[in-house]
């Protein structure tokens, strides 16, 4: 496993990290959850990214039992607030921040979070009192560093701006060789100013593993066929688009890696992405993943994949 550092911060972290959107606490049994997270650390991937709002508090309090016991200095740690967790808990508001931190702090049975990301930016509450707040999150030691996923690059660089608070380091934004919008701006005003990518969705919700046929119902026990998941992955199963992915396989057979490793491979081209979240209720599955890293590719093989796929329209 290679490791790259995050942003201006003094973490680094493992090219690919381990999600637990949909999946532990929610999706998958407690035995499989624990499986992943102790292949994760025999893999060494060190960093592991989940939110308050996945499985309200189910996701951070299941990784909370299965992190007890292991030194707090072999993983980085990372949640997200913003999400709704009650019927008036939602948002970016001093109240929200401070009550939230503490609740998944509590959860996740740690005295803080090496990054504390808001998870979409809140128009309800002004910018200024969301930066104070988590300026003051940090100062009090409950997280070392923050970090925000799918901003504008408007409401980026109001941030970026802004004096006196602290300045973020990540940024989570959806990212694959199916979906590259972050390339026009968020990854240019990233690089030039300290924030590094930990991209989401890297796969397209599983589709660039190349597991789904055109044509043919989804593979039993796959993402496609959950009610929990199937929803996040429908955008994707169109018919043009898993027909594009089959021709991606003998690209990926040139450079002698499966689909799934070209795939992640292609978005740790990138220099300003310091980690792709994959989510997983195997260890083989990680295995697979956690292969990606350090893959040397011949970036002809990159650029013929780009070409095949151009013509696709980019869908959440």
């Amino acid at each position: 496993m290679k490791y790259r550092k995050l942003g201006a911060s003094d973490l680094e972290v493992s090219e690919i990290s381990l999600g637990s959107w949909l999946t532990y606490g929610v999706g998958v049994e407690l035995d499989k959850a624990k499986a992943c997270v102790d292949a994760s650390f025999d893999l060494g991937i060190n960093f592991i990214d989940t939110a308050n709002v996945y499985g309200r508090g189910a996701a951070e309090s299941v990784l909370g039992e299965l992190l007890a016991g292991r030194k707090r200095d072999s993983y980085v740690l990372a949640t997200k607030v913003f999400g709704q967790m009650s019927d008036t808990d939602q948002g970016l508001s001093r109240v929200q921040i401070e009550k939230q931190i503490d609740a998944s702090l509590q959860r996740l049975k740690v005295d803080h979070v090496d990054l504390y990301q808001c998870h979409r930016y809140d128009t309800n509450t002004p910018l200024e009192e969301t930066m104070a707040a988590l300026t003051d999150v940090v100062k009090a030691g409950k997280a070392r560093w923050i970090g925000f996923s799918e901003w504008a690059p408007t409401q980026i660089e109001a941030a970026i701006a802004m004096p006196g608070v602290e300045h973020f380091v990540s940024s989570q934004p959806q990212y694959s060789l199916l979906y590259r919008r972050p390339e026009a701006k968020v990854i240019p005003i990233s690089a030039a100013n300290g924030i590094s990518q930990i991209v989401w969705s890297p796969l397209a919700q599983g589709v660039l593993s190349g597991k789904y046929l055109p044509g043919a119902p989804p593979p039993a026990g796959t993402r496609a066929t959950s009610d929990e998941m199937g929803g996040a992955i429908r955008s994707w199963m169109r018919p043009e688009v898993l027909e594009k992915v089959q021709e991606l396989k003998p690209i990926a057979a040139k450079a002698g890696v499966s689909l799934t490793q070209f795939s992640l491979a292609w978005v740790l081209r990138e220099p300003n992405i310091a980690s792709a979240i994959v989510g997983a209720s195997r260890p083989e599955q990680l295995k697979e993943n956690a292969g990606a890293s350090g893959l040397a590719i011949d970036p002809a093989l990159f650029a013929e994949a780009e070409a095949l796929v151009a013509s696709l329209e980019q869908v959440r």
